[in-house]
C-alpha cells in the first residue's frame, strides 16, 4: 500500500559527511511527522531527528550541530544530512513517515518504516 525506500548510507571515516534520503510512494493523501532512527548492535532504536510538515525540527543530543533533518514535499521525501560523523554514528538507520490515506469520507493514518541503511564510521 504505502512504501518508504531508504537510499544513501555507507562507510566513511571519522569527520566524513554522508547523506541519507528516503521516499514515500503510494496513494499519499499526506504526511504528517518524518523522522529517522538509528540502531547499533546491541542497542535499542534510538530516535535521530524529526520533522513536521511544517518543517519544525527536534534532534537527539548527540547529533545536534551535525546532523540536519529535511524535507521535500512534493517529492515525498525526507533527507538526513549527517556531518562531523563518529565512530558512535555507526548504526543502521532507519527513517518513518506518518502517512495519511483517504478513501472518499473516510480518513486514516499510520506509521510506516523504511528498509534501513548500514552507516559505518570507521578509520
Amino acid at each position: 500500500q504505502f512504501q518508504l525506500v531508504q537510499s544513501g548510507g555507507g562507510s566513511v571515516q571519522p569527520g566524513g559527511s554522508l547523506r541519507l534520503s528516503c521516499t514515500a510512494s503510494g496513494r499519499i493523501f499526506r504526511i504528517d511527522d518524518m523522522a529517522w532512527y538509528r540502531q547499533a548492535p546491541g542497542s535499542q532504536r534510538e530516535l535521530v531527528a524529526t520533522i513536521t510538515s511544517g518543517g519544525s525540527t527536534n534532534y537527539a543530543d548527540s547529533v545536534k550541530g551535525r546532523f540536519t533533518i529535511s524535507r521535500d514535499n512534493a517529492k515525498n521525501t525526507v533527507y538526513l544530512q549527517m556531518n562531523s560523523l563518529k565512530p558512535e554514528d555507526t548504526a543502521v538507520y532507519y527513517c518513518s513517515a506518518r502517512i495519511v490515506a483517504r478513501n472518499g469520507i473516510i480518513v486514516w493514518e499510520d506509521d510506516y518504516w523504511g528498509q534501513g541503511t548500514q552507516v559505518t564510521v570507521s578509520s
